[in-house]
């Protein structure tokens, strides 16, 4: 009994960890794609002249994944007639800290408000600012992705030799 209880307190340490590594995972993603989206609307906006609609529609399924229901979340603003809101547009996205929300937010409002001239010099400025919290994502999940994991083993390891 007191085996088995060593091990299950041991793998909720490291799965624990396990989760925390993954927000920082998802979050590096999550700016990655978020880069990725910034260049296709600016193509699609300046070349194809496309509906912002139809190039979310046409997002391929591992970017809309990365970018974990913001799409999903726009396109029902889309189709409805209110005002976007940071809260609806959030709505199940808890990795992203207050000013990251902000920012990704203000690209999402931005959008089809002005001719493509202007619209696509927006692009890139956000797409330059995505660009920098994206390396700093990444950054950050280099260094407490790992550490998440190491220290979900520690303490595992640590509490199996305080019940020995």
């Amino acid at each position: 009994m007191k085996w088995i209880l060593i091990a299950v307190i041991f793998g909720v340490c490291v799965f624990i960890g396990f989760m925390f590594s993954l927000k920082y995972k998802r979050r590096s993603n999550f700016f990655k794609a978020l880069v990725l989206l910034a260049q296709k609307l600016d193509v699609g906006i300046n070349f194809s002249r496309e509906r912002l609609r139809s190039l979310f529609d046409g997002l391929d399924e591992n970017l809309k994944k990365d970018l974990i229901g913001i799409g999903g979340n726009y396109t029902t603003y889309l189709d409805g007639n209110g005002e976007l809101s940071q809260a609806e547009l959030f709505k199940g996205i808890n990795i992203l800290k207050e000013q990251e929300k902000e920012v990704v937010f203000m690209f999402f409002k931005m959008l089809g408000r002005t001719d493509v001239d202007s619209q696509s010099k927006e692009i890139k400025n956000f797409e330059n600012r995505f660009q920098d919290m994206a390396t700093s994502a990444i950054m950050d999940n280099k260094k407490y992705g790992g550490l998440s994991v190491k220290m979900g083993l520690i303490m595992g390891l640590l509490s199996a030799v305080v019940l020995w």
